[in-house]
């Protein structure tokens, strides 16, 4: 069989093919077996993994059940619904399921997974009333962080996580007094975890800044204990992997 070959940077919905391509063919399933699984057809499938069609939640949902991957067709099929977030990060995602070391350097606001519901959703809104997302992006803004929340801080494999704030993370008000304290609140207890370390650039190192971008550098456990690192840096064009 001629596959169509499928470069999964080129869009969210390619990432989620070429996904589901490596997990099909991991099993050694043809389309048709692998369809028979997920409940649709193997014609359907086959447009999914050459991403001419755009799959369903209920497919994504599936997928993770069948494959025995966790949340992670959930969470590329988040980053289809929602077209937000920078170029580049559905991408990262697919880097971040696989990490065992997850590094964050933030200039301006709190990292996600360490937004509490209402940061988050202030923020997500603010976009809204921008013009820049729609109100139902929004939403999916806030869900999709959720779920990376529960990847990275929440479950019994979860990476360990450093994370580097920009004393401006702490002093922005984002939300009014209330919200914002309750984030500070729950960013205290988040750096209490084992696997879990939080460190503040003062402004005080003045031009000495750490860093010009925020990044987010993940490394990946090898069978040997060798680590493959990749980054991913955003800036006010976008984001790289």
């Amino acid at each position: 069989m001629n596959l169509k070959p499928l470069d999964p940077s080129a869009s969210p919905g390619a990432a989620f093919g070429d996904q589901l391509r490596r997990s099909r063919n991991e099993k050694g399933w043809t389309q048709a077996q692998a369809g028979e699984r997920l409940g649709c057809t193997g014609s359907h499938l086959s447009g999914v993994e050459n991403a001419r069609k755009l799959p369903g939640r209920k497919l994504a949902i599936r997928a993770d059940e069948v494959f025995g991957t966790g949340l992670t067709f959930q969470i590329l099929w988040q980053a289809i619904r929602n077209h937000a977030f920078l170029e580049g990060f559905p991408e990262y995602l697919q880097e971040e399921l696989k990490a065992a070391e997850v590094r964050m350097f933030e200039l301006d606001v709190i990292p996600g997974p360490f937004q509490t519901p209402e940061y988050a959703t202030a923020l997500a809104l603010a976009d809204a009333q921008r013009g820049t997302i729609t109100d139902e992006q929004a939403q999916e803004r806030v869900t999709l962080l959720r779920t990376r929340k529960r990847r990275l801080l929440g479950s019994s494999d979860s990476p360990v996580v450093y994370a580097v704030l920009n004393e401006g993370c702490l002093r922005r008000v984002v939300g009014g007094r209330e919200v914002m304290a309750g984030q500070l609140d729950y960013l205290s207890q988040m750096a209490l975890r084992p696997k879990v370390t939080v460190q503040v650039a003062p402004f005080t190192m003045g031009e000495r800044r750490p860093f010009a971008f925020a990044g987010r550098p993940v490394e990946h456990a090898r069978p040997n204990d060798d680590r493959l690192c990749g980054v991913c840096c955003s800036g006010v064009l976008g984001a790289r992997l």
